[in-house]
């Protein structure tokens, strides 16, 4: 007769119990699986399958009352873990809304505002066409696969009732959000020139013949050479996403990966 007690069957439910709030805070925390067109009950549902597939891969988890203080505070890790593995993917998707906004301004669209369902915010119209083509391209170059990779090789570096997070580690989150912005400005950096050229000339025109209405004319001027040069830079976009997508898995690995830095998997 096979029997178990009670620290067995602590350590089974550990196994699975611990992987599920790391992989749900992550799931509340990213992008697109975090927003409200993702119910709670299917974000739950996801995470508990996908705790359920790792489950034989999972290294031995620490055999902890889960009714005692030490459960407390390992639940409170595993959320910390996965909330920041989300918002690192919630920074990288921010670049390019934070580019559209840009070019917004740039081309005096800033009012032009519509509702984001995805974030439940106002996102200027151009941000919200950088943000739907950027998902599809996320989905198109398997970076939702290649993501989860990494949060399950995180469970090898960063084990259930180990530390936490080193040094090594918490450097890479200001590192991130000043890449962020960083990205987003060289993204539309020559959207952003040209633009600025463009409002230079007009005001060389209105300084030469102040008779003509600058504002007739140069605001329905603004928009369709913006619309002109987004038309240009936008056929690059698939290959600037490319290149900061793998720069993010670079930045994912080294802060879920080991502490010097070297690349998981």
């Amino acid at each position: 007769m096979l029997t178990l007690s009670f620290a067995q069957l602590s350590a089974m439910i550990g196994q699975l119990w611990w992987p599920f709030f790391r992989i749900l805070a992550a799931l509340l925390a990213m992008p697109l699986f975090g927003s409200k067109l993702v119910t709670r009950r299917l974000r739950i549902l996801l995470a508990l399958s996908l705790a359920v597939v790792i489950y034989p891969f999972m290294p031995a988890a620490p055999a902890i009352d889960p009714f005692s203080i030490a459960a407390i505070g390992l639940t409170l890790q595993q959320l910390l873990i996965g909330a920041l593995f989300g918002l690192s993917l919630l920074l990288f998707f921010t670049i390019f809304t934070l580019a559209g906004q840009m070019v917004s301004m740039q081309m005096g669209l800033s009012m032009a505002a519509m509702n984001d369902p995805v974030n439940g915010v106002s996102v200027p119209i151009l941000g919200q066409i950088y943000q739907a083509a950027i998902i599809l391209l996320f989905f198109l170059f398997n970076g939702h696969l290649l993501a989860l990779k990494i949060l399950i090789e995180s469970f090898h570096y960063l084990p259930i009732g180990g530390p936490l997070l080193s040094p090594q580690h918490l450097m890479q989150l200001p590192h991130m959000a000043g890449w962020m912005f960083g990205a987003a400005l060289l993204l539309v950096l020559p959207a952003i020139v040209a633009m600025l050229l463009v409002n230079i000339a007009f005001g060389l025109m209105y300084r030469a013949a102040p008779q003509l209405n600058i504002y007739s004319l140069g605001f329905p001027m603004t928009i369709i050479l913006g619309v002109v040069i987004l038309a240009l830079t936008f056929d690059n976009l698939p290959d600037n996403f490319g290149r900061l997508l793998s720069l993010l898995l670079r930045q994912l690995n080294q802060l879920m990966g080991p502490p010097d830095g070297r690349e998981s998997g």
